[in-house]
Parts: C-alpha cells; sequence; structure tokens
C-alpha cells in the first residue's frame, strides 16, 4: 500500500530533461527533444527501509549508486506523451517497490511420491548407459 503523498512527492522532486532521442519520429526526432530523462533522488522520498530495499531490487540499474532512480521515455513522437510516460513508469516502479511478495510455500513430497522419483531416475540411468559403447567385460 503506498502512502498518500508518496505519489505526489516523487513527481514534485522529479527532475525532467529532455533530449533529441532515437526512436520514431523519422525527421523530427532529429530535430526535436522529445526523450524524457527522469530522475527523482530516492532518499529524498523518505521510503520505509523495506521499500527502499525492495526498489532496489525492481528497479535494477535504473537505480543509480548515487540513490536516484533514472527512468528513460522515448516511445511517444511528443514530448508531453513521453511525460506522461515517465511518470506512469515511475508511479509503477514506487507500487511495485510497496508490494510486499508472495512467500513461496515448501512443497512436500510423500512417500509413494519419493520411491516412484528414485524409480525414473534409475530407469533413465539405466536407458542412458545402455546408450554407452560396449567395454571388454560386455563381450
Amino acid at each position: 500500500m503506498l502512502p498518500d503523498d508518496l505519489l505526489a512527492r516523487a513527481h514534485a522532486l522529479a527532475e525532467e530533461r529532455f533530449v533529441a532521442g532515437s526512436g520514431p519520429g523519422g525527421q523530427n526526432a532529429n530535430k526535436v527533444a522529445t526523450e524524457v530523462q527522469l530522475r527523482v533522488n530516492a532518499y529524498k522520498l523518505r521510503l520505509s527501509p523495506f521499500a527502499f530495499r525492495r526498489l532496489g531490487e525492481v528497479a535494477g540499474n535504473r537505480l543509480t549508486d548515487s540513490g536516484d532512480i533514472l527512468i528513460v521515455a522515448r516511445e511517444h513522437r511528443t514530448q508531453e506523451a513521453n511525460r506522461g510516460l515517465a511518470r506512469e513508469k515511475l508511479e509503477q516502479l514506487l507500487r511495485e517497490a510497496h508490494r510486499r511478495p508472495k512467500t513461496r510455500a515448501k512443497t512436500r513430497l510423500n512417500r509413494v511420491g519419493k520411491v516412484k522419483r528414485l524409480k525414473t531416475k534409475k530407469a533413465r540411468g539405466d536407458l542412458k548407459a545402455k546408450r554407452s559403447k560396449p567395454t571388454r567385460s560386455d563381450w
């Protein structure tokens, strides 16, 4: 669950830079800076320790060593559309950072399943052994 003011704080702290990016636009792409680079300092967001740790996992290489989250959007032909996309990506990243992953339940194999598995392994090993070249002892 996201804190109420987190998204507003993130948008307020966000620094946007427009760059002439590669992407759709043809000759227009060479003239107009439509690619958006959105940068937010994760330390200034005042995330909980769990959310900050999880943000590091979720963001991957988008989280720099200085603690900045760097999001690039260049899919659209206009600055406005790319700006909206970059902000959506930031929101999605923060939502994912606050979501607790499901804990994995251990599977437990019963005795019959264990015997069956070992029997199958043995049969597979025998099959592979029969594929090998015959030795002197086989003559």
